[in-house]
């Protein structure tokens, strides 16, 4: 069984409720362009803020670390729905989901991300300034591949 053929009968039953096409063709991309830029930039900020501030101003980065706790959880939550959305909205127009370069960003952001949840769910590894430091740069990476997933995803919908 293919991935296109297990997801074929939710989009089928998607595709039921009259939804419009520009929601189908636009909607992901709206609404991960939101997640993308507004949570994953408020979350780096906060991270890196963090970070820094730590050995200048501790309240401040206590703050700044709590702030990314919220964010980077939900950030996560809504990225893992949208990429699920995203090859739904594929299958409802037909269009082929996994050779696009849109596709393997994506997963390559998911599969950082979910690295990045791992290390934090661990306490990183003992509190260990390593994991942290590892937490970062993947947390970053993943922000940059974003961007690139996003130029890849505007230029997948205007050739559809």
């Amino acid at each position: 069984m293919s991935i296109r053929s297990s997801i074929e009968p939710i989009a089928n039953w998607f595709n039921t409720l009259g939804t419009p096409e520009p929601i189908v063709h636009w909607g992901h991309p709206l609404m991960m362009g939101i997640v993308v830029f507004a949570m994953g930039s408020a979350a780096a900020l906060a991270g890196w803020r963090g970070r820094t501030l730590a050995t200048t101003n501790g309240e401040l980065a206590s703050k700044n670390k709590a702030d990314h706790r919220k964010i980077a959880p939900l950030m996560y939550i809504f990225l893992v729905l949208g990429y699920t959305g995203g090859v739904l909205s594929l299958v409802m127009q037909g269009e082929p989901i996994l050779e696009s370069p849109h596709f393997i960003t994506g997963s390559v952001v998911i599969a950082l991300l979910t690295i990045n949840a791992v290390i934090a769910a661990t306490g990183f590894i003992g509190n260990k300034e390593v994991a942290r430091t590892v937490h970062a740069y993947v947390g970053s990476t993943a922000l940059l591949i974003m961007v690139v997933h996003a130029v890849f995803g505007l230029k997948l919908g205007l050739s559809i």
